[in-house]
């Protein structure tokens, strides 16, 4: 029997294209935009980041560093910033709905920038039943220990929890250890895999 329903925050909750942040940062280096965004995401710098194991400020220095870039740190996390656009609003109006028979938590990789600019701001946050952020646990998906950290937080059974997510690794990773993982890619398919479930959407 399902008892919770965990989702995933970004392009599941909301959306964000880091090419408009890469964009903006090309034209503030010498690099071009291959080389921009092997060194933010194209390595393991960004794990770092999401999984607590560098600071925001010395991801900012790192990448200056790598990539010649020309502008202050408040400049360049406000273009960090400017790449979250659009709210799910059919995703944030199902976790309302679900809330009046489940538990329902949020699972995110994440770091502090975005913890604090916009998760946190989110209507939803205050309403999350648990959190589990990659930077506070120090450990980011698909490794265990971030799903591990959900359900103890919960105090549920892996298959007594359903996962949702836009990454179809993140997903499976859930099923792995016997949470009832989704794949995310619309809200239709999404509705169609929760009854299923036979959760009351």
């Amino acid at each position: 029997m399902i008892k919770a329903i965990i989702f995933d925050y970004g392009n599941v909750i909301h959306r964000w294209d880091n090419d408009i942040f890469l964009n903006k940062i090309v034209k503030k280096s010498n690099k071009s935009y291959n080389h921009v965004r092997r060194v933010i995401f194209g390595s393991k710098l960004y794990r770092k980041l999401d999984s607590g194991v560098i600071s925001p400020t010395e991801f900012f220095k790192i990448i200056k560093k790598q990539c010649n870039l020309l502008m202050s740190k408040d400049e360049f996390f406000k273009a960090y910033s400017d790449r979250i656009f659009e709210k799910i609003t059919t995703s944030i109006d199902l976790a309302k709905r679900l809330m009046k028979n489940y538990r329902v938590s949020l699972l995110s990789n994440t770091n502090k920038i975005d913890s604090d600019n916009v998760i946190k701001k989110s209507e939803l946050f205050p309403l999350f039943d648990t959190i589990t952020l990659s930077f506070e646990v120090k450990s980011a998906k698909p490794d265990k220990e971030i799903f591990l950290d959900a359900l103890k937080k919960l105090n549920l059974k892996p298959n007594e929890c359903v996962y949702i997510d836009d990454i179809k690794e993140y997903s499976e990773a859930a099923s792995n250890i016997g949470i009832h993982g989704i794949y995310y890619t619309s809200y239709e398919n999404l509705i169609k895999e929760l009854k299923k479930l036979n959760v009351k959407v």
